[in-house]
C-alpha cells in the first residue's frame, strides 16, 4: 500500500444511516478508521487484543466510540478496524503494534483538529445548506491537500445530500497528502460503512449539502 486514508464520520449521521440505532451521538466528527490503501485483513493469525491499548481507553471511547454501540466494555468496533485495516498498516514501523496503531491515529485525530478546522471556518451543524465546494475549498485552504468527503445521497423527493464522512490521506511517512487518486493509479479499496441500506458515496459538488446537528 501506498496511502493512508484516515476517515473521520459525522455520528449524526450514521446512526440516520442505521434507522436510528444508536440514541444521542456524539456532536462532534469521531474516528472511523486509519486505512491503507489496496489491502485489508493482511495478518488474519494477529487477533486484537484490548489489554494492548488499555493506557488508551479513555480517548478511544471518547474519539473513537462505537456510535452504533455504545456499550463501554464493547470492543468489536475496534476489533474489526484492527482485523481489517490495522494488520495492514503494521508493515510500517510507527504502526507495527496495536498500541502504536490506535495511538498513532489518536495522535492524527488531535494534529488534524477537523472540528476546530470546521468551526474556524464557519461551518457548524444547521438547518440550512452548505455548497460541497465551499466544505472542500475551505479543508483544501486548511490542511494544503485535497480531503476525500462521502455524503448520504438524496432520499426520494429530498434535494440535497447529507455529509457523513471526511478522509485525510497521509503518505506511509504521515505527511499529509491528496486523497485523489493519481493519473494511472489503480482505484484505492472503497471502504464502505457496511451499515444500514444507506451507503455514503463520494459528494457530489453539485448538490445541496446538509451538515445535521440532530438524529430527524
Amino acid at each position: 500500500w501506498k496511502k493512508l486514508y484516515f476517515a473521520h464520520h459525522w455520528p449524526v449521521t450514521v446512526c440516520k444511516m442505521n434507522a436510528n440505532d444508536c440514541h444521542d451521538p456524539p456532536k462532534y466528527w469521531t474516528i472511523h478508521g486509519l486505512w491503507p490503501d489496496r489491502a485489508e485483513d493482511c495478518n488474519r493469525t494477529w487477533h486484537f487484543n484490548v489489554t494492548e491499548i488499555k493506557d488508551l481507553l479513555s480517548d478511544m471511547r471518547h474519539y473513537w466510540p462505537d456510535v452504533l454501540h455504545s456499550s463501554l466494555n464493547r470492543t468489536q468496533f475496534w476489533k474489526h478496524e484492527w482485523d481489517k485495516h490495522g494488520t495492514c498498516a503494521a508493515t510500517v514501523e510507527v504502526l507495527n503494534s496495536q498500541k502504536k496503531y490506535f495511538g498513532k491515529a489518536l495522535e492524527l485525530y488531535q494534529h488534524i483538529d477537523l472540528n476546530g478546522c470546521l468551526l474556524k471556518a464557519g461551518i457548524k451543524p444547521s438547518s440550512s445548506y452548505y455548497k460541497m465546494t465551499a466544505i472542500k475549498e475551505a479543508l483544501t485552504r486548511f490542511y494544503g491537500i485535497t480531503p476525500k468527503i462521502q455524503c448520504l445521497p438524496p432520499e426520494e423527493g429530498e434535494k440535497a445530500q447529507i455529509i457523513g464522512q471526511i478522509e485525510i490521506c497521509f503518505t506511509k511517512e504521515l505527511q499529509l497528502v491528496n486523497c485523489t487518486a493519481l493519473e494511472g493509479d489503480s482505484n484505492p479499496v472503497q471502504a464502505h460503512l457496511e451499515l444500514g441500506t444507506s451507503e455514503l458515496s463520494v459528494c457530489s459538488d453539485t448538490l445541496p449539502t446538509y451538515y445535521p446537528s440532530e438524529v430527524q
